[in-house]
Order: structure tokens, then C-alpha cells, then sequence
């Protein structure tokens, strides 16, 4: 029989299945990539046993618990352990702390004739894990950010790069005012678990020099961990250009045709009415800082944009709205950004040769 663990690293690096044995709300908040919530109480049952806890004792509440979870309910739930064991026979079962709820799946499971181990500590020492991991990379390790205007195509760069690490992709978010996507985003914590697993994962591949776009501290609703934040604001730069029209073109791409697509294939026929409205309700949120004048203008080119899309199903005009916004609101922004960040610029150019300079400076193990 294989024995519990408190090897975090090997879970994560391997992609261990593991069972999770706490309850919905607890798994809802934040979990680990791939894991399977297979709970000893639900949401009620835990809320009845903490407060008998609170109020009588633990022994009471591990009586309570072993009431609640009996019978047919007990035997649901050691049926659905039971599959996963056999579809998981190199698995391992946590708690919160890998303290009483997982010794007692261990316990169940092993009178239902299956020893299975768990991992000691649980969830909470598995996340201290995580979060140390991403603190050490940045004490340990080198970052470069790729900054740049808005549609040069940052995200594409990181893509080429064996050491680019993708947070707006972690985060399921574009990063900009209209960077939702169709689906939603992770949970805080579950973006800061992947984010962790990822640096862990590239750092045991050898890599100690990380490429990152230059971000806010929030991609949409996620929030950058500060260590890796504050260093963001020290690291140096290299600077992503493109032309006025190769810009438009990618936002069109990816903020029209591709993010439509995604809408549609998520939601069918109604698809592309949700996909109307997130545009325009992303201007609207950022029409207080366009100001009365430039908003109307620029939402009326987006209807009479959409509305032709609708009919037609071409997007040339969508073009209009998207230089509109470029030259009168995101350009300034970012001009203003590059000038107080230009004593860390180490290099600026278009796409090929900026990836040829990142390649180079990681080969050269430059800090």
C-alpha cells in the first residue's frame, strides 16, 4: 500500500489526481487544477455539524456528522469514492487540513476493502505550498515585461517564447476594459494556484528567466499576486510596436471576429446578441473617462457596426470605432505609461525582432 504524502511538489509537477473531500463551498472558493470535489458532507451537513461543534463539543459533531452521512447517503458517496479510486488508483484523497474528514473517507473506504492514502496537511498546506512557490520565483528567478500599445500583439510573443508566461491567459481575461471573455473567469485563488503550478512546472523544465506582459495589478477580476506586482514595477522592459493598421486589424480579430465565435459556440443561436452587448456595455464602462461627447460619437459608430454585422456578417466597420478608440483614449494612456517607464526600456521594436531579442537574452542568461 502506498503510504500518505506531504510531497506537494510531485503532486503538482505530476498532476496527481487527487479527491477533495471538502464541502461545495469550501471547493467553490478555491481549489487546485483537475481536482475532483467528492465531499463527506454537503453544505448543510457541515454547517449542522459546525455548529454542534461550536456549541457541544467535537464528539458531539463527529456524532452528528456520522448521523447525517448514513444509510443510503453514506453509501452514495462511498460508491462515488469507490469509482474514483479505481479510475484514480495513483490518486490521493485531502481535507482542509488532512485532519478528521479525510481520515474518515480513508477510514470508510478502507472497511469497503480500498486502502487509499492522502495527503497530509490538505488543502491549507498545499496552498501555503503554492504561494511560497510563486514568492521564491520572484526572489529567485529573472523577469522581463513586454510592454507595449494596445493591440501590438503582446500575448502573440509570449506565445513563441518557451519562458513566457501567459497571466492574461491564466486569468481567462484579455486584460483591457473589453477583455472578458465568453467564459468566466477562475476564482482569485484558483488563478493564483495555476499561476503557481505554472512557475513551478517551468522552473523544474530549467527555465529561471521569465517573459511576462507588463499588466495592472487586476487582468479583469484577478488580482496579479503582490510579490510578483511589486516586482513588476521594477522589471525591465522591452517595448512591442506595430503600425496604426496592424493594431486595428489584431483588435478586430480578437476582440470582434474571434470573440463573436466564442459567444456563438458558447451560447448557441442567442450567442451573438451576448456578444452585441458585452461590446457595448465595455464602452460603457469606460464612458466616464471618455467623457459625454467622444462616448456618444464612438457608441454610435459601434451600433451602426454591429448592426451590419448582424445583417451581414461583415465587420469592416467595426474598424471605425476601434481607431477612434485607439487614437483618443488608449494611445495617450499608454504614450503617458511608456515615458515614465523609459529608463527601463532596454529594447522597442516590431514583433520578429522583439522575439528574437528575448529568445537571445534567455539564451544568454542575461539578468
Amino acid at each position: 500500500m502506498r503510504g500518505d504524502t506531504d510531497n506537494y511538489r510531485e503532486l503538482f509537477l505530476n498532476d496527481v489526481p487527487m479527491m477533495d473531500a471538502r464541502a461545495p463551498v469550501e471547493f467553490a472558493k478555491g481549489a487546485f487544477p483537475g481536482v475532483v470535489n467528492l465531499p463527506l458532507m454537503n453544505d448543510i451537513e457541515r454547517q449542522k455539524v459546525g455548529t454542534c461543534f461550536k456549541q457541544h463539543g467535537q464528539q458531539a459533531a463527529i456524532a452528528l456528522g456520522h448521523q447525517l452521512v448514513s444509510g443510503e447517503i453514506k453509501a452514495a458517496r462511498l460508491q462515488a469514492w469507490s469509482d474514483f479510486v479505481r479510475a484514480h488508483p495513483n490518486g490521493y484523497l485531502y481535507c482542509f487540513r488532512g485532519g478528521l474528514r479525510s481520515q474518515i473517507v480513508q477510514q470508510w473506504l478502507h472497511e469497503a476493502g480500498i486502502d487509499y492514502p492522502r495527503v497530509v496537511g490538505g488543502y491549507k498546506a498545499m496552498r501555503h505550498f503554492l504561494l511560497e512557490t510563486t514568492e521564491q520565483a520572484v526572489e529567485q528567478c529573472a523577469f522581463v515585461l513586454v510592454g507595449g500599445m494596445t493591440g501590438t500583439g503582446k500575448t502573440e510573443v509570449l506565445a513563441q517564447l518557451s519562458n513566457g508566461l501567459d497571466l492574461e491567459g491564466l486569468a481567462n481575461h484579455r486584460g483591457s476594459s473589453f477583455g472578458k471573455r465568453a467564459t468566466p473567469q477562475p476564482s482569485q485563488i484558483d488563478f493564483e494556484n495555476a499561476l503557481a503550478i505554472r512557475l513551478l512546472k517551468m522552473r523544474a523544465a530549467g527555465i529561471e528567466q521569465f517573459v511576462v506582459e507588463d499588466e495592472a495589478r487586476l487582468v479583469g477580476r484577478c488580482s496579479i499576486p503582490l510579490p510578483l506586482f511589486q516586482g513588476m514595477q521594477q522589471f525591465p522592459l522591452v517595448w512591442l510596436e506595430d503600425s496604426l493598421e496592424g493594431r486595428i486589424e489584431r483588435i478586430l480579430k480578437d476582440y470582434v471576429i474571434d470573440l463573436c465565435a466564442e459567444f456563438i459556440a458558447e451560447q448557441g443561436e442567442t450567442g451573438f446578441a451576448a456578444f452585441a452587448e458585452r461590446l457595448q456595455q465595455s464602452l460603457v464602462n469606460i464612458s466616464k473617462r471618455l467623457g459625454g461627447e467622444r462616448y456618444q460619437r464612438l457608441a454610435l459608430l459601434m451600433d451602426q457596426a454591429l448592426a451590419e454585422q448582424a445583417r451581414s456578417g461583415a465587420v469592416d466597420l467595426h474598424r471605425g470605432w476601434i481607431e477612434g478608440l485607439l487614437g483618443e483614449y488608449y494611445d495617450p494612456m499608454y504614450a503617458y505609461q511608456r515615458e515614465s517607464k523609459a529608463e527601463r526600456i532596454e529594447f522597442a521594436g516590431e514583433q520578429r525582432a522583439v522575439v528574437e531579442y528575448l529568445l537571445q537574452r534567455a539564451s544568454t542568461g542575461k539578468l
